[in-house]
């Protein structure tokens, strides 16, 4: 058999003899797979060979694709975490998959922030803060917290709660209890607020011994001075600190910070396991599982776990890292690694190191990560089980019952909502394989507000199609950040309503040159499938994975739908009163708004804390004090009663 990629080769001397990313792209311009290369005309030469030549894993892809593009950067390091970049913006079929993995909570320092917090975070954090985890279960990090705050009373609440204690002046029930050095207030100053934080960073490092040190001794001083009310303060302290400490498992005999990275894998996933040891100590532990490519090797697997780890933990990576095989390209990976920590400040010129433990107690150590990873596995395996085999089943339902030629990968939901007329959005939510992809969800403000549900379904419908074809005839920018955000067609969308729903939908996109593309309505009250047409509905069977499907996919869209609304809704409420204000745009009431948090707020404010917000002159405090009226003077503290 002829190489089907063969038809798309590039000219002979196109393809740079450089480091870089490609891509292959099917006739939609969807990114079908993403791959590195030290040499890319080297690489992307073993894709148009002889048929017989080609991996078994790749032949799947090159039967799809229908393109080839690719980018050049200056490194192979770059190049790996070009790739990750281009696989989480992207998530091409062929790829390997990562589930599970932001499950987990960690404990933020926000340093970022003039006055930082510690809060409890799961995700993304954002650039310069510090984080601490991840951690199993949110309830063990917030006994931490719990006990720290004793010893490190750092801010813990909100910026609402902030900036309401700060423009009062008065500090809220957690300083009154010693959970809060209160900088709200000024009882401590920023610099001093600042070495809290400092202090609660290196505790939760490792660095413990310190930090008990110095409450013994303090206490010790203070109980010798007869300052027996420090003292027993401090004697809290401690015990709060001491019982922290034993959270925090000890598991190496000398004060290092390391992770060790294990797996374990079958034909069609793989769980890897990380094991955080900071100062010795066990800080926290992370899972996902990885759904691979066909023919994946340990070695590039390897090497996918620890970028996409790193990539998003870029400000903790550790001076040594335990792996369970030498990944592939491992210089690239330890030069990316070493310039991520390096980049975070927290590297002092030495590499990072990438070991594969053979014996001692870092093999010991390493095996008992493995175990962990092996229960995650089998735990996955039951879900997949049963989750595969349903989704599997409900498509291919689908596809047999609508008549379509091939069972449907993507699925496109297509709900309007509105109050009274007012406000009127849409929403469209995406299920790929049969699973929610909530990055691929969009919503709609509609341009007309008007209670007619039809001419909102046809305005939506036709705008997610026009941008279809307008980003299909772009050409793929996978350097720039922007995402295209509609450029995958679906092969099915389903509209919220009955008959008259799907006729103003496909009356919107009469005119677009769509193939491939079917349109059904589900009509709320029976649970029926409108086809374009048919005078009779198709009727999905009650129990079958199919209409449990269509439902799930269907009440997905009108919550999405009904949350923006709301959030509009809002919107217009708390900022109907200075609407009337003359100058005062969205943009100045957004600002206004989210300074100050209310009306009466705003009311309250001084003329220098108006000035202060960005966009407001004396011009426009004169107009809100016209509109709004003057300051409402502080009620002053009731002076106290003599017993």
């Amino acid at each position: 058999m002829q190489n089907p990629a063969l038809a798309f080769r590039p000219a002979a001397g196109t393809v740079p003899e450089a480091p870089g990313c490609y891509l292959f792209l099917d006739g939609n311009g969807r990114v079908l797979y993403v791959g590195k290369a030290r040499i890319l005309r080297q690489r992307l030469a073993s894709y148009f060979g002889a048929w017989t030549t080609i991996p078994e894993r790749n032949r799947a892809m090159l039967e799809s694709a229908r393109s080839v593009e690719w980018m050049v950067v200056d490194s192979e390091s770059a190049a790996l975490h070009l790739e990750w970049t281009l696989i989480q913006r992207h998530r091409p079929r062929h790829n390997i998959r990562f589930r599970d993995d932001k499950s987990y909570p960690e404990l933020v320092l926000t340093t970022s922030d003039e006055v930082p917090r510690a809060r409890v975070q799961r995700g993304r954090v954002a650039a310069g803060d510090r984080r601490f985890g991840p951690y199993v279960s949110a309830s063990d990090i917030r006994a931490t917290l719990d006990l720290l705050i004793r010893v490190f009373p750092v801010r813990t609440c909100s910026d609402g709660v902030y900036d309401r204690a700060h423009r009062s002046d008065r500090p809220c029930l957690l300083h009154h209890i010693g959970r809060c050095a209160a900088p709200c207030t000024g009882v401590v100053s920023p610099a001093e607020h600042r070495e809290l934080v400092d202090g609660l960073a290196d505790f939760l490092d490792g660095r413990t011994g310190p930090v008990l040190d110095d409450l013994e001794t303090r206490m010790r001083d203070a109980a010798t001075e007869q300052r027996y009310e420090v003292a027993a303060r401090l004697r809290d302290q401690l015990e709060a600190a001491r019982r922290a400490t034993a959270k925090q498992q000890v598991v190496w005999p000398e004060s290092v910070d390391f992770d060790a990275l294990a797996l374990s894998d079958d034909e069609l996933e793989a769980a890897a396991h990380v094991f955080v040891v900071r100062g010795g100590r066990l800080v926290g532990q992370r899972g996902w599982i990885v759904e691979k490519s066909a023919g994946m090797s340990r070695a590039e697997l390897v090497t996918s776990c620890v970028v996409a780890f790193y990539e998003d933990r870029s400000d903790d990576v550790p001076p040594l890292v335990l792996v369970p095989d030498a990944p592939d390209e491992a210089d690239a990976l330890t030069d990316l690694l070493t310039d991520l920590r390096v980049a975070s400040g927290r590297g002092r010129g030495a590499r990072v190191t990438l070991t594969v433990p053979q014996r001692g107690q870092r093999r010991e150590f390493l095996v008992t990560v493995e175990e962990n990873a092996r229960q995650h596995l089998q735990r996955a395996r039951m879900r997949r089980a049963s989750d595969l085999a349903s989704r599997s089943a409900a498509l291919d339902d689908l596809r047999a019952r609508l008549g379509l030629d091939e069972a449907p990968l993507r699925i496109e939901c297509f709900d309007i909502s509105h109050l009274g007329g007012t406000e009127v959005v849409g929403s469209m939510v995406v299920l790929e394989d049969g699973l929610p992809r909530p990055q691929a969800y969009r919503r709609f403000k509609l341009r007309v507000d008007a209670n007619d549900d039809p001419a909102a379904m046809r305005e939506v419908v036709r705008r997610r199609f026009e941008r279809l074809l307008t980003e299909q005839a772009e050409p793929l920018d996978a350097e720039s950040s922007r995402r295209r955000s509609f450029a995958y067609p679906p092969q099915l969308v389903i509209i919220d309503g009955g008959p008259t729903q799907l006729a103003a939908a496909l009356e919107g996109v009469a005119d677009l040159p769509l193939d491939g593309v079917a349109f059904v309505a589900l009509a709320k009250r029976f649970e029926e499938l409108w086809l374009p047409g048919e005078e009779r509905p198709v009727v999905l069977p009650r129990g079958s994975e199919a209409l449990y499907l269509v439902q799930r996919v269907r009440d997905e869209a009108h919550r999405f739908a009904i949350t923006y609304q709301r959030s509009r809704r809002t919107r217009t409420v708390r900022g109907s009163t200075l609407e009337d204000v003359p100058g005062i745009g969205p943009g100045r009431r957004q600002a206004l708004l989210r300074r100050f948090g209310s009306v009466t707020a705003i009311r309250s404010a001084s003329d220098d804390e108006l000035l202060a917000v960005r966009g407001v002159s004396p011009t426009l405090v004169a107009a809100l004090r016209e509109h709004l009226g003057p300051p409402v003077p502080p009620v002053p503290p009731a002076p106290p009663q003599e017993s």
